[in-house]
């Protein structure tokens, strides 16, 4: 389960430098708390599938700030996603795709940059990466981009319903909840590490339980 609080030290920086640089370039418009809940909910998705399509963490982080960037600029523009002609989900990958080909593009650019990547020289002394997808404009890979996108967008959805769940239970029961469910502990050890009685940690597990199921079908219902 990701957790903010375990991120290492240089992904902590990076994630708080991206919160605030987004944050000062949307500062003029109408509802920063609605992006920053935005910017919650959906970087790690974006910067897990940047990350797994070869990028680096600071490349990752960029396409994350470009990529709910762009998002923000077509709201603006009303040129939101048409639920006709298909999901949030595939819109959403669709504009993380484009941001993540830009960073290959600047890639291609710097040969340097590519070198200290992974790349790899070619014959005519230009560099190829060697990324898991490094053209993503290719039917195969871009059908790659989709079975990783499926993949995190399941992840991220769990990730941030638990986040959410955290927040409206008291932290000895979600500590239980995490023990017992995420963890899987054996109730004999929840009920002897946490000190607390077997019917504590039934409890736990049928209220957050339950309130996580209702956040991922919110989640789902909303940004499928």
């Amino acid at each position: 389960m990701a957790k903010d609080d375990q991120k290492t030290p240089d992904l902590k920086e990076a994630y708080a430098r991206t919160r605030r640089s987004l944050i000062e370039r949307l500062s003029d418009w109408e509802d920063q708390r609605t992006w920053d809940e935005f910017y919650q909910t959906y970087w790690r998705l974006i910067y897990s599938v940047s990350t797994r399509s070869g990028l680096g963490h600071d490349e990752a982080f960029d396409v994350v700030q470009e990529t709910i960037l762009s998002v923000a600029k077509q709201w603006k523009k009303g040129q939101i996603y048409d639920p006709n002609k298909g999901s949030f989900k595939t819109w959403l990958m669709n504009i993380t795709r484009w941001r993540i080909s830009d960073q290959f593009r600047k890639k291609q650019r710097n040969p340097a940059a590519q070198n200290q990547a992974g790349g790899t020289p070619g014959g005519d002394g230009e560099f190829r990466q060697t990324a898991t997808i490094d053209r993503l404009e290719d039917v195969g890979e871009s059908e790659v981009l989709e079975r990783i996108w499926d993949l995190e967008w399941r992840t991220n959805i769990s990730t941030v319903a638990m986040e959410k769940v955290k927040k409206l239970v008291s932290p000895k029961q979600f500590q239980i909840f995490d023990a017992y469910v995420v963890k899987d502990w054996e109730a004999s050890r929840v009920r002897e590490e946490l000190g607390v009685s077997m019917a504590q940690v039934y409890l736990a597990k049928h209220r957050v339980g339950g309130l996580v199921k209702k956040e991922i079908e919110k989640l789902q219902a909303d940004f499928q």
